[in-house]
This record gives C-alpha cells, structure tokens and sequence, in this order.
C-alpha cells in the first residue's frame, strides 16, 4: 500500500506483488521496490525517509516480511 505522495508519484494506492525468493525484509522490499522503474526508484531514495508497517505495525528494515503480508509505504508525517 501507498499513501499520501507516494500514491501519486507511483499513480496507485495498493497492488499485490510475488516478491523474489530473496526479499525477506522491509529493507529487502525497498531495494525490489527501487529496481521497478524510474518512479519507484526516486519514490524510494534512501533521502526519503520513507516509513513502513508490516501488518498495520510500524516496521524496522530488518522487520520480516513473509507471504501475504500487508506491507505500507508513507511519509514520515502524513497530513488527515
């Protein structure tokens, strides 16, 4: 899921994806996320701060990220 910004930038509020048999982490989706195209690759610069949560939790880069997983992507400070 994406919110705010993010869901402009990539013209998408959510999508269901088959990650690599590599990705295992949040760190591991960001790096995927980035290879998507140009618009993914400047929506996910490391200078973004982009904050995620795995299942409606805030997550950490090393967070798990297993199959069927919720995974969101938002700014630090997202506007109501």
């Amino acid at each position: 899921m994406y919110f705010a910004w993010l869901r402009e930038r990539l013209g998408s509020s959510s999508e269901r994806v088959a990650m690599p048999l590599d990705v295992s982490d949040v760190a591991g989706v960001v790096t995927w996320l980035r290879t998507r195209g140009p618009a993914f690759a400047a929506a996910f610069v490391p200078e973004n701060r982009i904050r995620c949560a795995v299942n409606q939790e805030f997550a950490r880069p090393d967070q798990p990220v297993h199959a069927n997983d919720e995974v969101a992507f938002f700014p630090p400070l997202t506007g109501g």
